[in-house]
């Protein structure tokens, strides 16, 4: 556990769910189901997930992020959560309705991206959604070691075969929740596997 993460979850944990998790919830409706969160964090969208009443499964590779998400004073009393301290790359899940991946699926190394985005889509039942953020090829981190990136075309030939609901460009200059100035460019997606 490095200290940079716990900065990281320091300054993120107040913060509300990821807008991609709102929609792809708002597309399912009132319905339930049981949903798997990629690089959890502290919580902030498995909270939410559980609060309408969802099962989930979060998985993260820090222990310190497990611990904060079992601690949390908004965790709601008998919510149906497992959580598993792993990479997610190599931590098995069941099918799903829903994975949830906000800012985790660009710090997978480029030569493990595809296997997971294959798994990742296999564990979709029909109708079930992808939502979560994908880096786009102008952001600040292109070219560091770790880190994948995608250019529009090659985000739109991962989500083939996929109904894409959500696939908002966004690109600006700002921090990350660490403090260091960064360029961002970010594919913000929510996608639907088939009936």
């Amino acid at each position: 556990m490095t200290d940079g993460f716990s900065a990281y979850y320091d300054a993120t944990s107040a913060r509300p769910p990821r807008a991609t998790l709102i929609f792809a919830l708002q597309r399912f409706g009132a319905r339930t189901g049981f949903a798997v969160d990629l690089g959890c964090g502290e919580g902030r969208d498995t909270i939410e997930l559980l609060r309408r009443s969802w099962s989930v499964l979060a998985i993260d590779a820090e222990a310190e992020a497990i611990r904060r998400l079992r601690a949390r004073p908004d965790l709601p009393q008998g919510a149906a959560l497992e959580t598993r301290v792993a990479r997610f790359e190599s931590c098995p899940w069941p099918r799903c309705d829903l994975v949830n991946a906000s800012f985790a699926l660009p710090l997978v190394a480029p030569d493990l991206f595809e296997p997971l985005w294959d798994r990742i889509v296999a564990s979709l039942k029909p109708g079930g959604r992808f939502a979560g953020q994908l880096y786009g090829a102008r952001d600040g981190w292109a070219g560091r070691a770790g880190v994948t990136h995608h250019d529009r075309e090659g985000i739109e030939r991962l989500l083939s075969g996929l109904a894409i609901e959500m696939l908002d460009e966004e690109e600006s200059d700002a921090v990350t929740p660490r403090g260091t100035a960064k360029h961002w460019h970010i594919f913000h997606v929510v996608a639907r596997a088939p009936s």
